[in-house]
């Protein structure tokens, strides 16, 4: 440590920084310094004795006039080292001096804090800041992030000459000078603040803001919070390999996390999702933390909840399933409380997770039918997006995001409209206003045609046949050569799912729209089978179910021989179950080519079903709808009807009556 010590001493002294700033008035300083070489420095340098320029953007134009105004006429009040507190005068050029009396009250610093959040703009910040009369380091601190905030664009900030303004320059030479009087919350936060400032990290400023705030982690009595905002600061300064950091959550680790507060506890999530811990590090830390959040998620607020989600998503920590269930069960506690931001958060981490439960739902079907039409469109959207993905039917949340949707659409943008509207047609239903929604759908797509990405305004086109809207205007389009040019990505071969969606828009024309006189689809863009595409147009076969339902026809028919399984046919879809019969009625086997009727058994397991209702899925419905206009018999064999079934009797009787509704069971 001695060493450090010395070789920052050294380091300061290079930089002609004096470690303790002498007490009594300042000497006359220049606004703008001349160098030896004789061209000025940047104004935003901040009077302090850098050799350059705080600002990564590079100084503004420097203006030679300015060069001569002396602060000399300006007398400045002594400052003592025993306090925090900084206090603010209202003078030609602004000042701060640290003082011992008169420290603003918890009172005074809650009151700035909400005036200081009203501001939405820099130059509203620096006004209030001219009328505060006592600042702790603290409230410093906090209108550099509160300009930070308004003014961070990016990497970069809207408006750099901001930095040029008299009152940020006279609070940051002040937190320059007086930074060894700072407290170590103060200190830490107010470097964090000039990173996302994007200041020189070898301005003089930072240089002592970095210096103070190393001797503070070096005693080892700084807080898990104050260790996690310098650790942020160092990483938004060195990235992963700094040594400060490193430091830092070796601190953090030898720290218990069941005594830590869950301010504490939020602390160190964000640190470790701004990429901490990304590549696996700290397992034994972060699964410390898991446990100690379960036991106090009751006590989290909507805000809370929303920054651990996020969290949990970032860090991809897919085994704190216990937690994702008890933050999933507080959310749904708060959900009228929840801003459009977090509730889209919380939202996103139920998805990843692939979690919900019946009470979050029933709590949404209270909560959206208020937000529908007032929150951002992005908030109305993840809903959508949320049942779609986890295949929840709820009619209250889909009436009104379609009412919302006819008056709101025209402000979305065409992934917003996409998104909002496949879940419909995933999930195989029909609001109230189904006409009203589809002409707007229409509206939008005449209007928007080619702002549309290709795959969106495939999904798009796909989930409307779906639910029996067919885009006959649209497909001639579809087909052209041009659009089916930019579905492939780079030259590569088109994706399965693609093509098994341009088949069945084909096909859905070819049956159900026989007046569509548009044109065909490259035979080249033409399945076979729909189950080259995976799980997208058919939900595979139940096992279990199907096993209970073959023993049964093997009993109902008498041979295993008379009914064929998982039958392709010649129009791309694969039968569960086939049996064929002849002019008489008779069953035939199974490998006989020529029949007189075919009987397609459904066998519908829960996935081809919503998860909360007995609805079949859009593309089960467009399946079993389909098979009939081919000359099927369609017959389903839902799960929910068989789970009745106890005895091997009861199955046979039950698929006797399915299958031969009009004839009488004979026992072989």
């Amino acid at each position: 440590m001695a060493l450090k010590l010395i070789q920052r001493r050294l380091l300061l002294g290079q930089l002609g920084i004096q470690r303790y700033p002498p007490v009594g008035p300042l000497c006359p300083t220049r606004l703008l310094r001349t160098s030896p070489a004789g061209r000025p420095s940047c104004v935003a340098c901040l009077c302090t004795s850098a050799s350059c320029c705080i600002r990564k953007q590079g100084c503004q134009n420097l203006q030679l006039d300015r060069v001569v105004r002396s602060l000399a006429t300006i007398t400045r009040e002594p400052y003592f080292i025993c306090s925090s507190s900084v206090e603010f005068h209202s003078d030609l050029f602004p000042r701060f001096s640290l003082i011992q009396q008169h420290q603003p009250t918890t009172a005074e610093e809650k009151a700035f804090q909400q005036r200081l959040g009203s501001c939405s703009s820099s130059w509203q910040v620096f006004k209030l800041l001219r009328t505060v009369g006592i600042m702790s380091d603290t409230m410093a601190a906090a209108a550099l992030h509160r300009v930070a905030d308004l003014e961070q664009d990016g990497n970069s900030l809207k408006d750099p000459s901001m930095l040029e303004n008299h009152t940020i320059r006279a609070l940051c030479f002040q937190v320059e000078q007086d930074s060894g009087r700072l407290t170590d919350g103060g200190l830490v936060s107010a470097l964090l603040a000039c990173t996302r400032l994007f200041l020189d990290p070898w301005s003089t400023l930072m240089v002592r803001l970095v210096s103070e705030s190393q001797e503070r982690l070096d005693r080892g009595h700084m807080s898990v919070g104050q260790l996690c905002t310098l650790g942020q600061a160092m990483l938004a300064m060195e990235g992963h390999s700094s040594v400060m950091l490193q430091e830092v959550m070796e601190q953090i680790q030898k720290q218990e996390p069941s005594q830590w507060s869950l301010a504490d506890l939020i602390a160190v999530y964000r640190l470790m999702q701004s990429g901490v811990g990304e590549v696996g590090k700290y397992r034994n830390l972060m699964n410390a933390m898991h446990t100690h959040a379960v036991s106090i998620t009751f006590d989290m607020d909507p805000a809370a909840v929303s920054q651990l989600l996020s969290a949990l998503v970032t860090l991809n920590q897919t085994q704190a399933r216990p937690l994702v269930i008890s933050l999933c069960k507080q959310a749904t506690r708060h959900m009228p409380h929840f801003t459009d931001k977090e509730f889209s958060l919380v939202l996103e981490a139920l998805m990843y997770f692939g979690h919900s439960d019946n009470h979050f739902v029933e709590a949404m079907e209270k909560y959206v039918p208020r937000m529908a039409f007032t929150s951002q469109p992005e908030t109305v959207t993840k809903v959508m997006q949320f049942f779609g993905q986890r295949n929840i039917l709820s009619p209250p949340v889909f009436d009104i995001i379609a009412e919302s949707f006819v008056y709101r659409a025209d402000d979305y943008s065409t992934s917003q409209v996409a998104t909002q509207i496949i879940p419909f047609g995933k999930l195989g239903y029909l609001p109230p206003n189904a006409g009203e929604m589809f002409r707007k759908v229409e509206t939008i797509l005449r209007a928007r045609f080619s702002h549309f990405q290709p795959r969106t305004l495939l999904n798009l086109l796909h989930s409307c046949i779906l639910v029996e809207r067919f885009p006959v205007n649209f497909v001639s389009k579809v087909f052209s050569s041009y659009f089916l040019q930019h579905l492939q990505e780079d030259g590569k071969k088109m994706d399965p799912t693609v093509l098994a969606q341009l088949t069945q828009l084909y096909m859905t024309l070819k049956l159900e729209c026989p007046f569509f006189e548009g044109p065909e689809l490259f035979p080249k863009f033409r399945i076979k089978s729909f189950l080259i595409s995976g799980h997208f147009v058919e939900t595979p076969l139940d096992s279990n179910l199907y096993h209970s339902v073959k023993t049964g026809l093997v009993d109902l028919l008498g041979a295993r021989s008379y009914f064929g399984s998982q039958v392709p046919t010649p129009y791309c879809y694969t039968l569960d179950v086939e049996i064929k019969f002849d002019e008489d009625g008779f069953v035939l086997p199974a490998s006989h080519d020529d029949a007189y009727r075919r009987i397609a058994l459904c066998i519908d397991g829960p996935l081809r079903f919503s998860t909360n209702k007995r609805q079949l899925l859009g593309k089960e419905a467009i399946k079993q709808r389909q098979l009939r206009l081919l000359g099927y018999e369609v017959v389903q064999i839902p799960f929910y009807e068989m789970e009745k079934l106890q005895t091997k009797t009861s199955v046979v009787k039950y698929l006797h009556e399915k299958i031969f509704p009009h004839s009488h069971r004979l026992s072989w």
